[in-house]
């Protein structure tokens, strides 16, 4: 586990504020900041992901339906389109584009959560509120 593994899912469970993700984020250049969108996009097909999930991520991303990632995220299959999400490069998109794969990430988890890991499991990441607080 890396500190960015512990942000992330910190993020993703509403252990950390947003405001301080995207400060994080916007201390990374553009080449780490193109890593960290990556690696989103692959915790959020680990976490199994789903098209329904788009517009609930939306709505917790605090975007506007006509932002570019929330347009990407509801046209076609999700794997495809987190991968494009992941891929923008305006500034600006970038950090839409991490606020979204981060809410992703939230839905996809909490559902696994709630149906794989009700009864315990030994995710680290669902662990955080006990071990990391």
């Amino acid at each position: 586990m890396t500190e960015r593994d512990v942000i992330l899912n910190e993020l993703a469970q509403g252990l950390r504020p947003m405001s301080q993700g995207i400060e994080w984020f916007d201390t990374h250049g553009p080449e780490e900041q193109a890593e960290v969108l990556l690696f989103l996009r692959h915790h959020c097909v680990q976490a199994r992901a789903v098209t329904e999930d788009g517009p609930e991520s939306i709505r917790r991303a605090g975007l506007r339906p006509t932002h570019t990632p929330a347009v990407l995220i509801t046209r076609g299959p999700i794997n495809r389109q987190l991968g494009r999400i992941a891929g923008l490069t305006p500034v600006d998109e970038r950090r839409k584009a991490f606020r979204l794969l981060v809410a992703v990430l939230a839905v996809a988890d909490e559902r696994r959560r709630d149906r794989f890991c009700s009864d315990g499991c030994g995710h680290w990441w669902h662990r955080l509120s006990v071990a990391g607080r």
